[in-house]
């Protein structure tokens, strides 16, 4: 149980460029650099171009424990880049197109990956470009029967559409959403609940979705420092959060999602699930940037108390 999974992250890899800087990052990556930091052999599939930002990503990537020997290098386009600005305190992203991972190219390679992968995690950015949404699906298609498939939504307007995340959603076996989205992706899929953002409507909202994707096995919606809530066909688990200092939430979702993956594979019931997605999502969420320095000592501690749950 305690054996080293492949997996993947499968999308997007970028800078997200900062008033104060940039900052290496992209939902496929977070994902993948937090599944190595759990001890599983982690690997991105994402496309950057051949320019100083591309081997700049490289560059930042070789000390972490994720293999990006199989990132795809771009002959004709850029290394993906947001410019991210802030209004009122809130962030505003500029999302650059076309970029190199809009152009993700089906190889034997990836293939192989796919098909050995104990779990792997993909969204709707990527899929913005047809070249890229056919390559992500035959991957997703051509993973094992066992393969954990985590659809993490990260709806990014107007990058996704009805088409987009009903084929995703059918092919996952988990769909992790925030409760901001919930509504949002229930209103495209033509799904109305009638509820609201309440616990009650948000756990409504998962139940239905499960009951119209019949491969779907699990639904987790998170809240922020709010916790989450998780919901299988044999039952729930709604979790409060950890109250941090908050530093920067961007990446602590995909370390949530990362968590979901670590721990599903080894068999884990929904109480623990969530324990462990909410302890490294507020760990993220209290350090700068997407993929933070991991301390041994830290690294250990979270370990021990999700374990001792």
């Amino acid at each position: 149980m305690n054996q080293p999974h492949l997996i993947l992250g499968i999308g997007e890899l970028l800078w997200d460029l900062l008033p104060d800087g940039a900052r290496l990052g992209g939902a496929p990556a977070n994902f993948s650099v937090m599944a190595g930091r759990l001890g599983n052999q982690a690997a991105i599939l994402s496309r950057i171009g051949r320019d100083d930002l591309g081997q700049a990503a490289i560059d930042f990537l070789a000390p972490l424990p994720v293999d990006a020997s199989v990132v795809e290098v771009d002959p004709a386009h850029e290394t993906g880049r947001v410019t991210v600005t802030f209004q009122d305190g809130e962030p505003m992203y500029a999302i650059h197109q076309p970029v190199a991972w809009d152009f993700l190219e089906l190889t034997d390679e990836w293939l192989g990956l796919a098909g050995r992968a104990g779990a792997l995690c993909f969204g709707t950015l990527a899929q913005r470009s047809s070249v890229s949404r056919q390559t992500i699906q035959a991957l997703v298609t051509n993973s094992s029967t066992g393969c954990i498939r985590i659809f993490d939504a990260n709806l990014r307007a107007p990058f996704y559409s009805r088409e987009v995340i009903e084929k995703s959603v059918e092919l996952a076996t988990v769909l992790k959403m925030s409760d901001a989205e919930a509504f949002e992706l229930l209103a495209v899929l033509g799904l109305d609940t009638g509820g609201r953002s309440t616990r009650g409507g948000l756990r409504s909202a998962a139940e239905r979705l499960l009951e119209e994707f019949p491969e779907l096995e699990l639904v987790a919606i998170t809240r922020g420092s709010r916790g989450s809530l998780l919901v299988s066909r044999q039952g729930w688990n709604d979790h409060p959060g950890f109250p941090v200092k908050m530093a920067d939430p961007v990446g602590a979702g995909d370390a949530f999602a990362a968590a979901l993956g670590h721990y599903l594979l080894r068999g884990a019931g929904l109480a623990l699930l969530n324990e462990a997605g909410n302890r490294w999502g507020a760990w993220v969420a209290s350090q700068p940037g997407a993929m933070p320095a991991l301390p041994d000592e830290a690294r250990l501690s979270i370990a021990a108390a999700i374990e001792s749950r």
